[in-house]
């Protein structure tokens, strides 16, 4: 795809990661999640450790962090797995990056209820902060990635910026929080729009306002 992140020259991946290893925080988590598989079950955490090594990655970068090779060859070889199999977790799962990505990884959905609800238009709010899709800005702020459906269908257009979900978007409000993120700042989380608080009708709630029979008591029978 034209727009892919540029994964790096393997040699020059090797030389400044070859030497990769878990820190003691790290450590610690990973052999907490480790320990919540039977005995000879450790390579069903691979998920959870391929995560920590890219934030542990993002942390020494100042970035959302990302998974060189020689990462995922530690994550493999700490679980005693072959290296193909912790690859092919992290080539198929988007939560992780194959290439480096700014301090904030911009991943606007572009399926079909986010498209129908102005998912261009937030697009097009990127673009004129200077975004491209498949790159990274030259100030290391931001990469931008167009994805599949991220479940929030109800809040639609929405992104997710690292850790965060940001519902209920328009060109504007998309703008506010780009700047709010280079200045610094932390924008609001969630839905933008006011007076919604989840995914709620807005406006309020139009069925199951009260119950059918007030004088009985239904949560014990669930």
């Amino acid at each position: 795809m034209a727009d892919a992140a540029h994964i790096p020259d393997e040699a020059e991946t090797r030389a400044k990661w070859g030497n990769f290893a878990f820190s003691p925080d790290t450590k610690k988590k990973a052999d907490i999640y480790i320990g919540r598989y039977p005995a000879g079950r450790q390579q069903s955490a691979v998920m959870a450790l391929l995560d920590l090594a890219q934030r542990q990655v993002g942390d020494e970068t100042k970035t959302q962090g990302w998974l060189p090779v020689p990462v995922i060859e530690y994550v493999a070889q700490y679980l005693g797995m072959p290296y193909m199999r912790a690859y092919e977790v992290a080539t198929f799962y988007t939560m992780y990056n194959l290439a480096p990505v700014g301090r904030y990884h911009v991943q606007v959905c572009g399926t079909t209820p986010c498209m129908l609800r102005g998912s261009d238009d937030i697009m097009a709010a990127c673009k004129n902060r200077g975004l491209v899709k498949g790159a990274t800005t030259p100030d290391g702020l931001f990469t931008l990635t167009e994805v599949e459906c991220m479940g929030n269908c109800s809040s639609a257009p929405m992104v997710q910026i690292n850790d965060d979900n940001f519902e209920d978007l328009d060109y504007d409000s998309m703008t506010a929080i780009l700047g709010d993120l280079a200045d610094g700042k932390q924008p609001k989380i969630g839905t933008q729009l006011p007076g919604r608080h989840t995914v709620e009708p807005y406006g309020g709630p139009t069925t199951l306002n009260a119950m059918v029979d007030k004088n009985h008591d239904y949560r014990g029978e669930w």
